[in-house]
């Protein structure tokens, strides 16, 4: 019976080995024939690195083939991983060749050592950053580096192990601060960003568009990374090199901006600034100037003030640096912020009037200087809509208003582009806000609702805040009384006050509109995308948003008010266009903001017969519009018509040759010198 039963068991271990020796064979056939190639590849692959290569991103040039941001090569140092103890000799070698360099500048040799030291520990000891930088992966210790240094570190190569030596391309912003805050910059990409660009090729040390172009346009500017693919042995040690993938550079803009313009504007509103502070206005510092080709809505040229040097972000901006634009906010492109309009509204108040036939162009009043209980800067006797808009009367706007009713004024704010965003490509735009009874209603409903929790939460604890209390229930009553639209919000409205808000480009295509038989164009930056070799890939052709809903006889007559208002001896502008060669129309503006200086404005277009540049400028604080915003104005023009318009370079399409075959000449941008005139005002020569 025991033997019985040990033969059953020994058959059933047999079978068992026969099984398993069957799968193994099975297994070892199908990795042998099935999967042979697969794994030859595995393995030929595990003694490959790849690593990646930067690519050059696409350059800006302005309207004329100026070149506003480009790229230089530079020499950078990186430090393969090699984890081994032996690269500590590798680090105390290249400390001392460093020692001098940019990156490094004032540094002992051991505190470079301690630095380098400091980046590869970054590297290794964390095991999640590990994973993205692993063995073989060169790591960055400097850039900028002088060909000196390159040239010790090649005669010392059999001393530096796993030191890489590399040219990459680094933006470069020839005039600095031109077309900032526009331009933007770039900064290694955060894990926001990569995050949010996790399927497009991005990792982390890659290059990024922060503000901007450069973050508008990121996906043409980019560019395609090359890589360079090395052998590494069983440690992950380089051996050799075995070829390099080149980058694809980025492809390149070209803008509606005019590089001289831009130069004249950007000076103009800082001369602008320092005289509103000279004046007696120490809050004048800050602004934004805007000029829009008035039959297209080419943006040709848009400033903001402060500005900044972008090239301090090059390799990573200093701590110092950062903390000072900060604090003046240099990073804010104001001309897509929104400010008070102040008188430069009246003349949606004008087409309101007129289109909804509750005036006619005729229509005429005295002013007394006041109106019910509102004053007006001066009486102004007898004048007609016309005559309003030359000596900027609010009695008369303020008669408007009320005959018309916040209704309309809101209808034809919103039809000339006003409290909408425009479209401009660029991020950051605020769409601003026109008033009317609902848009009130809203905002002070928030208020009261917060304020009847704050009365509710005081009674049920029973808390002995008597005084505290009644103030809150004293702002009840007023928040109650604010919700109805009320006589003085349509007074406040009909003159650009209360809550009327717009940025400065929207006030410019406003303008724009008005004085072009009434097209609202989409403002825009970039007139076409070129390929690096050359190629037309994208044009951008000027784009009707709308055609505004008033008649050309009611754009007629506020032209020519606008255009009297640059004449003696009435007009508001009549000193700041004194003496000009060309004729103009403009509106003043005097923004009241409550606890503060005014901000000063000023809407100008020229020539009055075929209106070709419409400017829009805003001085924060600045006081008068007509005192020191319309100065900002009058430069902008007298350069505008200044400006040498025979010499261009000729865009890679129409000349049929890349950007890399054109004559040195044509791609280097011409030096913007100012010279002083009699007129003591900047303009701008090659």
């Amino acid at each position: 019976m025991e033997k019985k039963e040990l033969e059953k068991k020994t058959r059933v271990l047999l079978a068992l080995i026969l099984g398993a020796l069957i799968i193994l064979f099975l297994r070892l056939g199908f990795l042998q024939l099935v999967k042979a190639d697969e794994y030859r590849t595995l393995a030929r692959q595990n003694h490959l690195r790849l690593t990646r290569l930067s690519a050059p991103r696409g350059e800006i040039f302005d309207r004329k083939g100026v070149r506003i941001v480009s790229n230089r090569p530079v020499y950078t140092i990186s430090l393969t991983n090699l984890g081994l103890k032996e690269s500590a000799q590798v680090v105390n070698y290249l400390a001392e060749l460093l020692q001098g360099e940019k990156s490094f500048q004032g540094k002992t040799r051991a505190q470079i050592k301690t630095e380098i030291q400091a980046k590869i520990t970054k590297f290794t000891k964390n095991r999640e950053v590990e994973e993205k930088f692993p063995l073989g992966e060169p790591i960055k210790i400097a850039r900028d580096i002088t060909p000196q240094t390159i040239f010790k570190i090649e005669e010392q190569r059999l001393k530096l192990p796993g030191v890489v030596v590399d040219v990459e391309p680094e933006r470069k912003y020839p005039y600095g601060d031109l077309l900032v805050p526009v331009a933007g910059y770039i900064g290694e990409i955060n894990e926001h960003e990569l995050a949010a660009h996790k399927d497009e090729g991005y990792y982390l040390k890659n290059l990024i568009g922060k503000e901007g172009l450069e973050k508008f346009y990121e996906p043409y500017l980019r560019g395609t990374p090359g890589a360079r693919q090395v052998e590494v042995d069983a440690l992950g040690r380089p051996v050799r090199d075995l070829g390099i993938k080149e980058a694809v550079p980025g492809n390149n803009l070209f803008l509606t901006i005019d590089a001289h313009l831009q130069r004249l504007t950007q000076d103009a509103l800082a001369q602008g600034i320092k005289r509103a502070l000279t004046a007696g206005y120490p809050k004048a510092r800050a602004g934004a100037a805007v000029a829009l080709s008035v039959y297209s809505g080419e943006i040709l040229a848009m400033a903001s003030y402060p500005a900044y040097d972008p090239n301090i972000f090059v390799g990573g901006i200093r701590e110092k640096d950062w903390a000072e634009v900060n604090e003046k906010k240099a990073l804010i492109n104001r001309a897509l912020s929104r400010y008070p309009p102040g008188s430069t509204f009246k003349m949606v108040t004008a087409t309101a009037a007129l289109e909804s036939k509750k005036i006619t162009g005729a229509y005429a009043l005295n002013c007394t200087g006041y109106y019910k209980y509102k004053k007006d800067w001066k009486p102004h006797g007898r004048v007609d809509l016309r005559k309003a808009l030359q000596v900027s009367c609010d009695v008369f706007f303020w008669t408007l208003g009320v005959l018309t009713g916040p209704e309309k004024m809101a209808y034809y704010a919103r039809e000339y582009g006003l409290g909408e965003k425009t479209g401009v490509d660029l991020p950051g735009e605020e769409a601003g806000r026109v008033p009317n009874p609902a848009q009130k209603y809203e905002k002070w409903q928030k208020e009261l609702v917060r304020i009847k929790k704050e009365i509710d939460q005081i009674r049920q604890e029973n808390r002995s805040s008597r005084g505290k209390l009644a103030d809150l229930e004293q702002k009840r009553s007023k928040i109650e009384w604010e919700l109805k639209w009320r006589e003085y919000d349509t007074l406040d409205m009909a003159i650009g006050q209360g809550d009327n808000y717009y940025s400065p480009l929207q006030l410019a295509n406003y303008l724009a509109a008005m004085v072009n038989e009434g097209i609202v164009y989409r403002p825009y930056l970039v007139k076409k995308i070129v390929t690096p070799d050359g190629r037309l890939l994208r044009k951008v052709d000027p784009q009707e948003v709308r055609k505004v809903n008033a008649s050309t006889q009611t754009l007629k007559i506020i032209k020519e008010g606008l255009h009297l208002t640059t004449l003696p001896p009435a007009g508001t502008a009549a000193g700041v266009f004194a003496g000009v060669p060309y004729k103009a129309g403009a509106k003043t503006g005097t923004a009241e903001v409550h606890g503060h200086d005014n901000h000063a404005l000023i809407l100008a277009f020229a020539p009055y017969e075929k209106p070709e540049i419409a400017v829009a400028v805003v001085i924060e604080y600045g006081g008068k519009g007509s005192g020191m915003a319309g100065p900002v104005a009058r430069q902008i023009l007298d350069g505008y018509f200044d400006l040498d318009k025979t010499k261009l370079t000729l865009a890679p399409e129409e000349t049929g040759q890349s950007l890399a075959d054109q004559p040195p000449a044509q791609n280097r941008p011409p030096e913007l010198k100012p010279r002083k005139l009699t007129i003591q005002r900047e303009v701008y020569q090659e």
